[in-house]
């Protein structure tokens, strides 16, 4: 009996060590499963994420338009579909930049560029109509759009200078006054001068002397846009001062370039538009658009 005894524990240690590999292996095997398996409360979570950021909505064009000519029934729907993806566009960027910006991120960055593109796109399409009968006016207060969250809207007024030159139909409601407005805009003190030698300067290609020979008659509403450009850089580079420090490493291009640009292209095919009016409409003009901050 006392030989036999230990054979019979080794044979239980046996036992019970080769139940407890099962199991641990079990245990491993179970973890594995579950370490691939995404958390649902993390997938939740990242649903609310994307949900807390609102949606941008913007006022119907379509509804508002009079009878369409026939003729321009296909450029005005290309525009009315522009417009969807302009939407479209702006939401996902509101998604992809959470977190980035200050309190006037989405503002500046997101409903003031897609206002000047919904401007220039509308104003295409009161053109189009006024082609071949009357050219709608008072469209372009369709252009603002709004952050919509949780009911609440949040914009609809950009705040990072206002384009005063949207051709509304017969009156261009840029002011003759727009080179002195610049002047303002860009500030006379010395702080300010030092401030912007340390940030940098906008500078933009000129348009003027790419111009082709204007028509008499299109020779003031071509001079008040080009007023009104130099207006923007120096409303531009006012705000490039004012926001140093502001946001991560991509501010400027998104919160002041972006933008400038926006309303650089809608200004420039005013005056495209008006010099075609009596000749030839210029084409190109629209790769003078885009700015640089120069150190």
């Amino acid at each position: 009996m006392s030989r036999a005894l230990p054979k019979y524990n080794k044979r239980r240690v046996v036992f019970i060590g080769g139940a407890a590999a099962v199991v641990l292996s079990g245990a491993v095997i179970a973890g594995s499963a579950l370490a691939g398996t995404p958390d649902k409360s993390s997938t939740a979570q990242s649903a609310r994420t994307l949900a807390d950021t609102g949606t941008i909505t913007c006022p119907d064009v379509k509804s508002q338009l009079p009878a369409v000519p026939a003729s321009a029934q296909a450029e005005v729907d290309r525009n009315l579909a522009l417009l969807d993806t302009q939407i479209a566009e702006a939401n996902k960027r509101l998604v992809d930049t959470v977190g980035q910006g200050g309190a006037n991120f989405v503002q500046n960055a997101i409903l003031g560029p897609l206002k000047d593109k919904r401007v220039s796109t509308i104003e295409r399409i009161a053109i189009s109509i006024g082609r071949q009968g009357t050219k709608p006016t008072g469209l372009d207060s369709l252009a603002a759009c709004a952050l919509n969250t949780g009911g609440t809207d949040v914009g609809g007024t950009e705040t990072g200078g206002t384009d005063t030159g949207t051709d509304t139909g017969a009156t261009d409601t840029a002011t003759p006054s727009a080179t002195e407005s610049a002047a303002d805009a860009a500030g006379g003190t010395e702080d300010t001068g030092d401030a912007a030698s340390a940030v940098g300067t906008i500078t933009c290609p000129d348009v003027k002397s790419q111009l082709p020979a204007v028509p008499a008659s299109a020779q003031a509403e071509v001079d008040r846009n080009l007023a009104l450009l130099d207006t923007q850089i120096a409303e531009a580079n006012k705000r490039l001062v004012d926001t140093v420090g502001q946001g991560g490493a991509n501010f400027v291009q998104n919160a002041i370039l972006g933008p400038l640009e926006d309303k650089r292209t809608s200004t420039i095919d005013r005056i495209a538009i008006a010099i075609g009016r009596q000749g030839t409409k210029p084409s190109g003009l629209d790769s003078l658009a885009a700015c640089t901050l120069t150190k």
